[in-house]
């Protein structure tokens, strides 16, 4: 067997399990999981009606590369979302079954095992297969801390050279899972200045772009790239791919659709990558995902119903937790040390007393540079309806009054 796998940590989700061992959730109330950052919005009919209305195609394989009407329609988007050039569809943009099999595969293709002892960098906290991708690659994670003073922006500036010099591949992902920090156009030009200098490759896991909370969108890596001058010439947007997907912006986690874009030459062996391992997007996917991918009116109304349950939930838990409303995404990462209790207890106490599920934060991170930075926080992923989530955050508030009084009657 592959002795990589052995390096693989369990699943957060699998660690919560355990931490759950024997518990038994309180049974007057139904449970409420706010620890699975899975879409619970209904998917826009239309969709579907595209997706069950394309079932001829099934009697011939898809192309890996995909459909050039799907392509196209990405491309598209992308050009009207980021104001960037046309984008070519045949040499730029590759339809994936969800951006996480993109994620994972991409290290496989960029790293280069041979060449000394490869690092990948990934944000801290971060989505676990950007860890799992360098591991499984032959690489070793190198994990650059989020600073909370800066809005969890992660310290790329104190990152040695000596490291930098051994990187190929760097993982960043803005919004960001779980804080929702966005990277500026400072970041962008500090990251594009250093993958010029040392050779590495950005692959930036943008998902959640679609789900913000102020009136201006998230600034995109190809929208950055296009503003610094890197979007034209004979290499356009050099060592720099984008990783998106339909599964939060259009409510469609379970049809696994998503593409990823960017420089040319590395498209090109990506392509090439995955006509061995990469499996093809199904023509029915591939017609709905048309469908959704022009259309931006169902998405507006997405994120309305995120901004709605923001607006109402954030106020509620920030008198209990010190909590902020994100830039973007759709979670909440509170810091819960006013009640006493480590993320780890805080999130077993609450489930047993009000069958409510949150995900601890160090299950998120990893420890580095002497700190976990997700210890004593915790992620709450606000997917469900208003309602749901409104009871949700009335049962943590009173969860953590209760143990401020019996604190202050010891």
């Amino acid at each position: 067997m592959n002795p990589n796998l052995e390096k693989l940590h369990p699943y957060p989700f699998e660690k919560l399990r355990q931490l759950f061992s024997g518990v038994v959730p309180n049974p007057d109330y139904a449970h409420i999981s706010l620890g699975i950052g899975e879409p619970k919005h209904a998917t826009p009919a239309f969709i579907e009606k595209a997706l069950t209305h394309s079932v001829t195609g099934l009697a011939h394989y898809p192309s890996t590369h995909g459909s050039e009407p799907l392509r196209a329609a990405i491309a598209g988007w992308i050009e009207r979302r980021y104001a960037v050039p046309p984008l070519d569809p045949a040499a730029m943009v590759l339809p994936v079954n969800g951006s996480r099999e993109a994620l994972f595969g991409f290290a496989q293709c960029v790293i280069d095992p041979s060449k000394g002892a490869p690092l990948v960098v990934c944000p801290n906290p971060f989505y676990q297969i950007y860890e799992g991708a360098a591991y499984l690659a032959g690489a070793e994670p190198y994990f650059v801390n989020s600073d909370p003073s800066r809005n969890f922006a992660c310290d790329y500036a104190g990152v040695p050279p000596e490291v930098w010099s051994r990187v190929q591949l760097l993982y960043v992902c803005s919004p960001g899972n779980p804080t929702g920090a966005i990277l500026s156009m400072d970041d962008w030009r500090f990251l594009f200045e250093l993958s010029d200098r040392y050779g590495f490759v950005i692959a930036s896991d943008e998902c959640y772009s679609e789900i913000y909370h102020g009136s201006a969108p998230p600034l995109g890596a190809l929208e950055a790239a296009h503003q610094a001058g890197r979007s034209g010439g004979a290499h356009p947007y050099r060592n720099l791919v984008v990783f998106s997907s339909l599964s939060k912006r259009s409510n469609v986690p379970g049809m696994r659709s998503g593409f990823v874009a960017g420089d040319p030459e590395v498209m090109k062996k990506f392509l090439l990558y995955r006509t061995y391992c990469g499996g093809a997007m199904s023509p029915p996917v591939q017609a709905a995902s048309i469908a959704a991918w022009n259309d931006e009116h169902h998405v507006q109304e997405n994120r309305a119903l995120y901004k709605e349950k923001f607006k109402l939930i954030t106020p509620l838990l920030k008198q209990v937790m010190d909590v902020e409303l994100p830039d973007a995404g759709f979670y909440l990462w509170a810091d819960v040390r006013r009640t006493g209790l480590s993320d780890t207890e805080f999130a077993r106490s609450l489930y047993a007393a009000c069958n409510v599920t949150v995900l601890p934060g160090s299950y998120l991170a990893r420890e580095a540079h002497g700190a976990n930075p997700g210890h004593n926080r915790i992620r709450m992923a606000l997917v469900a309806e208003v309602d749901e989530g409104l009871e949700a955050a009335n049962r943590i508030v009173q969860f953590c009054k209760t143990i401020a009084a019996r604190a202050r009657a010891h």
